[in-house]
């Protein structure tokens, strides 16, 4: 395992950090099994766990809450809040309201008195730069948390967050969670660029793209991965965008095998080989999952290899610009792009 420095903190992270989106009802995984990946993550030599309240509805958090205690002080603990936690419509927001709240919640069903990374999920338009970095100092100040980043957030919004710091005599978010991969490599265009010159952490998720990067998913094969499941649409070889994956994968999966590598190697060693990326967060279902990619964790790509990959798909290319996260809000809403 490779560690990094995160961010500007000094806090030494492994270059594969688990998420736990997967434990509980999203990836139908017990607490046994939760318990069996984290054993096997720590022994693994990973020592950053990040998970969310929203995960399962804070089943993620209880268990992975259960599955760290006794050995708190040996793992580098991080959560997320801003996503809806239910119908009453301030259960949501990165308000001072709501995330003091939340974090007490999360706190609770962790089992533990602080978490070292608070992270505001996604970006939320309704609440000022101000009223949340206050809040998050607050917190910090009063040892809840250790530090607190941002995730998917678009570029220009990262930039007025160290702004409105700076303005406001605030803390500052020192880390970014973008979704990062081989085939959506949007964000190097102008979100990693932006974490470089501030110095932030960056904790890549999705970086097997959803599995279409986890070796399971070729050309002539049924698609049958947990993903394809319930997001039909993301994997429907009839839309184009899905055609354009299958097409990448195949010829990736030749990069890989004249490289002796597997296609989670292939894929992992891409994301971490980024000099702005810190970690990629893997989401393991089951302790062979987490196997196959902790096989990753020593991976470095040779120039030629990159290269190759670069020709497959371009260098800050999308190739389902659709599916991304961090869209500005007017080109989703018409009415706020009209007078």
């Amino acid at each position: 395992m490779q560690y990094r420095t995160l961010g500007r903190t000094g806090v030494q992270v492994s270059s594969l950090a688990l998420g736990a989106m997967n434990f509980g009802k999203i990836g139908r995984t017990t607490q046994d099994e939760a318990t069996a990946i984290v054993d096997a993550a720590l022994e693994g030599g990973i020592n950053i766990i990040d998970t969310a309240d929203m995960y399962s509805g804070g089943e993620s958090e209880e268990m992975v809450g259960k599955a760290i205690a006794g050995r708190r002080d040996d793992i580098v603990l991080a959560t997320k809040a801003s996503m809806p936690m239910g119908d009453e419509r301030n259960h949501q927001g990165s308000s001072r309201r709501w995330l003091v709240t939340e974090l007490d919640n999360s706190l609770r069903r962790l089992g533990v008195d602080h978490v070292d990374l608070y992270q505001i999920h996604r970006w939320d338009p309704s609440t000022s730069d101000e009223e949340t970095l206050s809040a998050l100092t607050d917190l910090q100040r009063a040892g809840k948390i250790r530090y607190f980043g941002s995730s998917t957030f678009p570029a220009y919004r990262l930039v007025q967050a160290q702004w409105a710091a700076r303005e406001y005599h605030l803390s500052r978010y020192v880390t970014e969670q973008p979704s990062y991969s081989i085939l959506q490599r949007g964000i190097e265009t102008h979100v990693l660029p932006v974490t470089e010159q501030y110095g932030l952490g960056v904790l890549a998720w999705s970086p097997l793209a959803s599995g279409w990067l986890s070796g399971a998913i070729r050309e002539g094969r049924e698609i049958t991965t947990s993903r394809s499941a319930f997001m039909r649409e993301r994997f429907d070889t009839a839309i184009p965008s899905n055609r354009a994956r299958l097409d990448a994968v195949e010829r990736l999966a030749k990069v890989a095998d004249e490289a002796g590598l597997t296609m989670i190697q292939l894929a992992l060693g891409f994301v971490t080989a980024h000099p702005a990326v810190t970690s990629a967060l893997i989401g393991p279902r089951t302790p062979d999952h987490l196997h196959a990619q902790l096989a990753a964790a020593d991976t470095v790509l040779s120039a030629d290899v990159l290269d190759a990959i670069d020709t497959i798909v371009a260098p800050g290319t999308d190739l389902a610009a659709h599916e991304k996260y961090d869209t500005p809000p007017p080109l989703l809403d018409p009415s706020l792009r009209r007078r």
